[in-house]
């Protein structure tokens, strides 16, 4: 009897000794899962909870397991920061790019004077005080007639005013993608190449880097305004007639003659002559189309 009596104390006592330890461990587990969900829950991983064996309902996990989902908020802010990225790209996309036309103007005055460094009369010229013969030759400014060739005013002049142009248009977002069409955005478009090719022709007569101060042409009475016009406007000319001629013309014989490479590259460098400089340039080959052209 007493040996029952004492088996059976003896298991009750285990039992005690075993249910503390349970309650014990369960404690621990269950601070650990709140630990580890409030760190989840502070750090930059993804919301979740390692899963547990027979773990207590704790109303406040449940919550959190139910709401901590980083689908709720993450994917709105990334939609929202992407949205704007898009935004400043496409608003910067659209932007005029100033370095690189004034760079590819720059390139081309210095071919035009290292060209007129060539000849006799541009290097006799180069004597005396310089911005002394510069204002006179500036203030020489009269007529119409400067005495120059034909060819000379009226048609490399021209193709001079419509290069200047197609550096302007290859460097505007807004223009240099759109063919020849009777649309207010193309005529928008022509017209600042205008100004542009003015600005930069009317520099070349009579600006500080010109041959009124480089070689000083009007020192001998042929600084007038023919080229001053002619440049410009006779440039806009060519300029528009080579955009129709590229859109209706160029691509109509591309058409016909399908992955033909050379026939490709003649037509666009000799029919569209200016635009093929204004390639070169910006270090495009010369028969180089923008995306929206082609």
């Amino acid at each position: 009897m007493k040996h029952v009596v004492l088996c059976a104390g003896l298991i009750a006592f285990l039992q005690v000794v075993t249910a503390a330890q349970d309650g014990s461990s369960e404690k621990k587990k269950d601070q650990g899962s709140v630990s580890t969900a409030l760190t989840s829950i502070g750090s930059n991983s993804h919301w979740s909870f390692p899963p547990t064996l027979n773990r207590r309902p704790t109303p406040f996990l449940t919550f959190l397991e139910v709401s901590a989902s980083p689908t709720l908020l993450t994917p709105r802010l990334d939609k929202h920061n992407a949205s704007d990225q898009v935004d400043e790209k496409v608003e910067e996309d659209q932007s005029f790019h100033w370095s690189s036309a004034i760079k590819q103007s720059l390139l081309f005055l210095g071919v035009q004077h290292g060209y007129a460094m060539t000849q006799p009369k541009t290097r006799r010229d180069l004597k005396g005080p310089f911005f002394k013969d510069y204002g006179r030759s500036v203030k020489s400014l009269h007529g119409w007639d400067d005495g120059g060739r034909f060819f000379t005013n009226y048609v490399a002049h021209p193709m001079q005013g419509s290069l200047l142009g197609f550096i302007q248009i290859q460097n505007d977002p807004r223009g240099m993608n759109l063919r020849y069409d009777n649309s207010k955005a193309y005529w928008h478009s022509r017209l600042k190449a205008l100004a542009w090719s003015a600005a930069w022709s009317t520099q070349f007569e009579i600006g500080p880097v010109s041959q009124a101060s480089i070689g000083n042409v009007g020192l001998h009475g042929k600084q007038t305004y023919v080229d001053l016009v002619v440049t410009p406007i006779g440039g806009f000319g060519l300029l528009v007639v080579e955009d129709f001629v590229d859109k209706n013309i160029i691509q109509m014989i591309e058409r016909r003659n399908p992955g033909r490479f050379y026939i490709k590259v003649a037509g666009r460098t000799l029919l569209n002559p200016t635009r093929s400089v204004a390639n070169l340039l910006r270090f495009k080959v010369p028969w180089y189309r923008d995306s929206g052209l082609r």
